[in-house]
């Protein structure tokens, strides 16, 4: 029905308001449009430039740096944030008059003027419905307000305005939401980065520098091969050329023409074809021989340190050493290394206007935490550089050569036996241990590649026995474990040792990491379990001590692990001490048992110190076989020999001095066996003075290493042949060092021993001197008498024969002829068997533990029967001992 007349004319007033309405609300729409897309420009802008900081194997952040200039993209964030809420019902009808009204609109306007005489019936009929609609339209919105709802919404007049950036993540501003997937964020104070930028190019230059100084060392020990390689070379006669070409080249004519060696051959390499029957093809087969026989010297040439007569390549070499040293510790600190790697690109995008950054994933607590222990390594090494070198290098490499052993190891110069190694592990243990990774930051000494597998080994077995050869470095491996686990957050450990060694380890502790030693032995005990228990660190305390220190140890919240240096001592179950280190061994969360001789008498003992560690491991002592036994504790025993992995190891010369007895060693001898004293029996021929034939052989061995301009340290079981051979050694003497010497005197007297001049000599107890501590200053070592345990005579060899030893050691065992020594060698050969057999990495042999358990009474009283019928099995035998002849 066509529209009335009146109302046509209440369109006309409906259709200029409703266009009113509909031009307001695109006008809206538009402008909340544009703000929502200068918004999301906005935050485009801001999370470009935020930060991915990713530590390997640790936390993840997501970081904005925000400046006072920033605040302007916040500003248009919060404008689109605060822009007035529209309601779905709102919004239905804001829809309306941005697409509906305006067809409506135009299509009513067919009802007026010509578009009303020109429009066709179909067009008349739409404008007749829209008019309608907007009359309805008009009255509902009059209703409704529309008017004042358009004037609600429209913000258009207030631009935006800038946000401080303290307030960049509160919800109102619009940024934060947008980042709900990184999870919450936080705001970080720019003063808390302020110092980051600096550090990390400290930290950079420094492993610059250090990559540098590296290179450096690679090369000079590259020219010390070389100059190696060409000795060999000016020496090596011309017919190894044969060797090279299998007999295809013929030497007569160049040895007629002069060329003696391979390297005429380099020096005359432009001549040789000139030579008369030679010719141009011969000469050129002979330069490449020459040249493959130089290339296999040089490859095969190891890389060695002439202490003697040091060439100017191996001073060089000394030189770079020390350099590279100064400046390498910083790789050690590997979890702060991954810290500024992880910082490094937030360090880039830092400037003095960043005043605050949003951080986002993890702590901010380990984030700051993170940023202080990176400015901290700097300031750390800011002054580390090639000025912090010794200044004298040869005399430190004097002073520390395992150091630099373990630094030409670590440049390749050195190489190990990857099996040995390994220790015979097994396969899945090996891949275990490979894949952890050791944290070094507290060390401030080199890792020998074996040192650092058993670090690791022990570490990931978490209780283990390491019995490696004595003079492998023991004690740097069981410290890489402490400082590994003080590196992840762990503070209290405790070493368990004798007493003649507590000096040493709290020595090496403060030498060789950067955590903090206690003393919990002797006086002032006390006071240093407090601090101890406070500060945390490394307590040291012996075998007898933990009587006293076992109530204390439960006010210790976490005791991260246990080292029990020299751990046979506690191989009887049964021993008080045993007893107390086992309930140590079980409060701590890992032990690391040291014993170069784990396995002395019986294979019962060995299985003892595995039942400590781990009582779930069968080990079966019955009806054994070797290759049984090692199987079933190879979880966690590991154990490598000198020869295996330390190349540079100097030569070790054995010798044994069989003497005849004197006739006053023969009738003290004879006197002994009588009176059935086993013990008067070893010492007999040690104690006739001028008359022993033992002494009169010592001190010519002594005078003998002072013309040769080396010490000599001197093992007996007895005081009393001790105090014979103090009082009769001409020179030097230092001792007697014995069990009843204090542990700090002990140390000072081998420090003594050790800055005296050659032929000096240290007389010491076998079980006190032979246990725990380093005597490199000695080259000559002499036992006076064979011992029962062939383990006690490996300790005192090993506390001369070590790692960093640069001398060849001469080792003389000095033994009598006829008599008790005769019988004690043959028990010590047992005796060694066995222990290859079960404790050593050797071959499988059948052999029951049983054949050589020999006990020390029952070897007395075979030893003294056996000698009592040697010598008195004749008539003479009822005579007075003092009338029976040598």
């Amino acid at each position: 029905m066509p529209l009335s007349h009146d109302e046509a004319q209440q369109l006309r007033l409906v259709i200029e308001e409703v266009t009113e309405w509909s031009k307001h609300a695109t006008a809206i729409v538009a402008h909340r449009a544009r703000v929502a897309a200068e918004a999301d420009a906005a935050f485009g802008v801001l999370r470009a430039r935020m930060v991915d900081v990713a530590i390997r194997n640790g936390s993840r952040w997501t970081v904005l740096p925000l400046r006072d200039a920033d605040g302007g993209q916040l500003g248009i964030l919060a404008r689109s944030v605060s822009l007035p809420e529209i309601q779905p019902g709102e919004a239905t009808w804001l829809g309306q008059l941005t697409n509906e009204v305006p067809k409506a609109l135009n299509d009513a306007r067919s009802n007026f003027g010509l578009r009303k005489l020109f429009s066709g019936g179909q067009s008349r009929g739409a404008g007749e419905r829209a008019g309608r609609y907007l009359l309805d339209y008009q009255r509902w919105g009059a209703a409704s307000g529309v008017a004042a709802t358009l004037a609600r919404f429209d913000d258009r007049a207030r631009p935006a305005q800038p946000v401080d950036v303290v307030h960049a993540l509160v919800p109102s501003v619009g940024f934060a939401p947008r980042l709900s997937s990184l999870g919450v964020g936080k705001l970080v104070p720019g003063t808390a980065v302020a110092s980051l930028a600096a550090a990390v190019k400290t930290i950079q230059e420094a492993l610059d520098k250090e990559s540098r100084y590296r290179q450096q060392a690679v090369d000079a020990g590259v020219a010390l091969r070389k100059a190696e390689a060409q000795k060999v070379i000016a020496e090596m006669p011309v017919e190894r050329l044969k060797d090279a070409t299998r007999e295809r080249i013929r030497i007569g004519p160049l040895t007629d023409a002069g060329i003696a060696t391979i390297q005429d051959v380099f020096t005359y390499a432009n001549r040789l074809a000139s030579i008369q029957g030679i010719g141009a093809t011969s000469a050129h087969r002979i330069r490449g021989a020459a040249q493959t026989l130089w290339q296999t010297t040089y490859e095969e040439m190891p890389v060695r340190i002439d202490i003697a007569a040091p060439s100017p390549q191996t001073i060089n070499l000394v030189r770079h050493l020390a350099t590279w040293d100064a400046t390498r510790r910083t790789k050690n600190a590997t979890r702060d290394l991954a810290r500024a790697e992880a910082l490094t690109p937030l360090a880039q995008a830092l400037d003095p206007q960043v005043s605050q950054l949003a951080v986002f994933g993890g702590s901010t607590d380990e984030f700051i935490a993170a940023i202080e222990a990176v400015v901290l390594r700097a300031q750390g090494i800011s002054g580390t550089a090639a000025g912090s070198a010794p200044a004298d290098p040869w005399q430190d490499f004097l002073a520390r050569p395992a150091d630099y052993f373990a630094m030409l190891q670590e440049l390749g110069f050195l190489t190990e036996d990857e099996d040995a190694v390994l220790g015979g592990l097994p396969e899945e243990v090996v891949a275990a241990v490979r894949e952890f990774e050791l944290e070094t930051e507290h060390l401030s000494v080199s890792l020998r590649g074996y040192q650092g597998f058993a670090a690791r080994f022990a570490l990931v077995q978490r209780k283990v026995i390491i019995g490696d050869e004595m003079g492998l470095g023991k004690t740097i491996e069981a410290l890489a474990v402490l400082a590994h686990l003080r590196a992840k957050g762990s503070h209290h450990s405790l070493v368990i040792c004798p007493a003649a060694v507590v000096t040493n380890w709290v020595r090496e502790v403060h030498a060789k990491s950067a955590l903090n030693a206690h003393r919990l032995h002797g006086p002032g005990r006390d006071a240093a379990l407090r601090g101890w228990r406070r500060q945390g660190g490394v307590a040291v305390t012996t075998y007898e001590s933990l009587g006293w220190l076992e109530p204390h140890l439960g006010s210790v919240e976490e005791l991260a692990c246990v080292v029990l240096d020299e751990a046979h001592y506690i191989k009887n179950p049964g021993a008080l001490r045993a007893q107390r280190s086992a309930r140590v061994i079980d409060r701590a969360d890992r032990a690391v048992l040291l014993s170069g001789t784990p396995l002395e008498n019986r294979v019962e003992e060995f299985r003892t110190l595995v039942d400590y560690i781990r009582p779930d491991l069968m080990v079966d002592a019955s009806d054994l076989r070797p290759r049984l036994f090692r199987q079933q504790v190879a979880p966690v025993y590991l154990r490598r020999n000198q020869e295996d992995v330390l190349t540079e190891l100097p030569e070790l010369v054995e010798v044994e001095e069989w003497l005849p007895l004197s006739r006053a060693d023969a009738i003290a001898y004879r006197d002994a066996v009588m009176a059935g004293n086993f013990q008067a029996m070893r010492q007999a021929a040690l104690l006739q003075g001028s008359d022993s034939e033992k002494l009169q052989r010592l001190i010519e061995i002594v005078e003998e290493a002072e013309d040769n301009g080396r010490k000599v340290i001197v093992f007996s079981n007895y005081l009393s042949v001790l105090d014979e051979v103090t009082a009769a050694l001409p020179g030097v003497v230092f001792g007697p060092l014995t069990g009843a010497v204090p542990a700090a005197k002990r140390q000072s007297m081998v420090d003594d021993f050790t800055s005296a001049e050659a032929g000096a000599v240290l007389v010491s107890q076998i079980v006190a001197g032979g246990v725990g501590l380093n005597i490199q200053a000695a080259s000559v070592v002499v036992i006076c008498e064979p011992q029962l345990k062939p383990t006690t005579e490996w300790q005192a060899i090993a506390r001369a024969r070590r790692m960093g030893q640069l001398q060849s050691v001469q080792v003389h065992r000095l033994l009598s002829e006829e008599g008790v020594d005769v019988r004690i060698v043959q028990i010590l050969a047992k005796k060694r068997e066995l222990f290859a057999e079960f404790a050593a990495i050797s071959e499988t042999a059948e052999a029951a533990p049983e054949a050589f358990d020999v006990s020390e009474a029952e070897l007395v009283r075979e030893v003294i029967e056996s000698e009592r019928q040697r010598l008195f099995s004749d008539a003479r035998a009822s005579e007075p001992a003092s009338e029976q002849g040598g």
